[in-house]
């Protein structure tokens, strides 16, 4: 009788404790569970599985999604926090491929200008096409030109292959003077050369530009002249070569009659802008005691030393950095090699060590017999197929273009070993 009543109290409690815990899950109010006890033998158990997979919705699922439950949803980071960017990289599944074309913002292209008049349109095209043959990123290409050529321009660069027609976008523009007397501007030295000094003030949508001369060919990716932007400091917004690199045989150094950037000038076919500085900047003169804008100093120094200067705009650059050598960054003798630094002898020491970055043939040089290589060069560019090339990787390049270029030294007189085109 006393195993029975006590049997009888027993359960008592237990459905007391059991209707005491329901009515307290039911209010919400429940106890956290006391962790059982691991015993020192017993077996540890196996990790959780990671998960394998981030959906677009943010739930996070492993391999075996059937049987696996779904985690929470978790908050997404906002934009521009640490989070967004290892989001996007953990999206990125393992070995997929990036594809920086496709997701390069307009922003982001390398953008080209270049003048072209009278009888410049093979050399422009021939221009624009080695930047295209070596180059990886986007460009947006602006062609200032005459009338009469612009629908050549149009026909000849919508004709190019599509594999590279969507490295580049084109836009062709009339040539404008915004102040002073146009046809003086136009006649300054060669047709529209002056064109390039008006540059910050008709693309003004455009942050930074490489303005090339016609007769300029990249023989290495854009891209590589294009890095020297970061270099700039807080003062400077352009970057030219020096003129010479020995002041004694120099042209300015002998000859000007008007101040010059530096002990030997600097050249203007080749030159690096950030636009948006030079919309901004005040500029020293010595027209008036107070800094000017770009586009306000530019005639009243031409006026000034209009009857004094040689080489048109090329003068007036050099004559303004003269007066601010703080916003002028100078880049080495290989990104703008020219006739000069092998006429009298070599003098680019940097192209003798890294080859050749950036052909310039002023003078002439690609349509006569005094400069073989340069002419050899063009010609290689000129003549090679786009249907015969391959895509470069890392600078390196095309077979075919090293055959072309070995094809046509073979009918120069002259052999020049100065120039090795490739490196990097």
């Amino acid at each position: 009788m006393k195993l029975r009543s006590r049997t009888a109290v027993l359960l008592l409690l237990a459905l007391s404790a059991l209707l005491l815990a329901l009515l307290t899950l039911r209010s919400g109010r429940t106890e956290p569970p006391v962790p059982p006890v691991r015993l020192a033998f017993a077996p540890k158990r196996p990790p959780p599985r990671t998960p394998a997979l981030i959906l677009s919705q943010g739930t996070f699922t492993s391999s075996r999604q059937s049987s696996q439950r779904r985690r929470p949803l978790r908050p997404r980071p906002r934009a521009g926090s640490r989070g967004a960017a290892s989001l996007e990289k953990l999206a990125r599944r393992p070995a997929e491929p990036r594809s920086f074309h496709a997701v390069l913002p307009p922003k982001l292209w390398i953008h080209l200008a270049v003048v072209a008049c009278g009888s410049r349109l093979e050399e422009t095209l021939v221009m624009l096409k080695s930047a295209v043959l070596f180059s990886h990123r986007k460009m947006q290409f602006h062609i200032f030109t005459e009338e009469s050529l612009k629908s050549e321009f149009d026909k000849q660069l919508r004709q190019w292959p599509d594999s590279y027609t969507k490295k580049f976008e084109h836009r062709i523009y009339p040539i404008t003077f915004s102040m002073g007397n146009s046809q003086e501007w136009k006649k300054l030295f060669k047709p529209c050369a002056a064109q390039r000094l008006f540059l910050p003030v008709i693309l003004k949508d455009v942050d930074s530009l490489l303005y090339v001369d016609t007769d300029v060919l990249f023989l290495r990716p854009v891209d590589d002249i294009w890095k020297f932007l970061r270099q700039f400091n807080s003062t400077q917004l352009a970057a030219m070569a020096p003129e010479h690199e020995i002041p004694k045989i120099g042209w300015y150094s002998r000859f000007a009659q008007h101040p010059f950037y530096g002990s030997t000038g600097i050249n203007s076919g080749v030159m690096l802008m950030n636009l948006t500085r030079m919309r901004t900047a005040q500029f020293k003169n010595n027209v008036t005691p107070t800094g000017l804008a770009w586009e306000d100093m530019l005639y009243p120094l031409y006026q000034k030393y209009k009857n004094v200067i040689t080489w048109g705009d090329q003068d007036l650059l050099n004559i303004i950095f003269y007066f601010n050598p703080e916003c002028l960054y100078v880049f080495p003798c290989q990104w703008n090699y020219r006739p000069d630094h092998c006429m009298y002898g070599s003098n680019c020491r940097g192209a003798e060590l890294e080859g050749v970055s950036v052909l310039h043939g002023n003078r002439g040089v690609y349509h006569d017999d005094k400069q073989p290589t340069f002419k050899a060069l063009y010609e290689a560019i000129r003549d090679l197929k786009f249907l015969e090339t391959v895509h470069t990787l890392c600078g390196r390049i095309p077979q075919v273009f090293l055959k072309q270029i070995e094809k046509t030294m073979k009918r120069a007189y002259e052999k020049h070993v100065i120039i090795h085109v490739g490196s990097n």
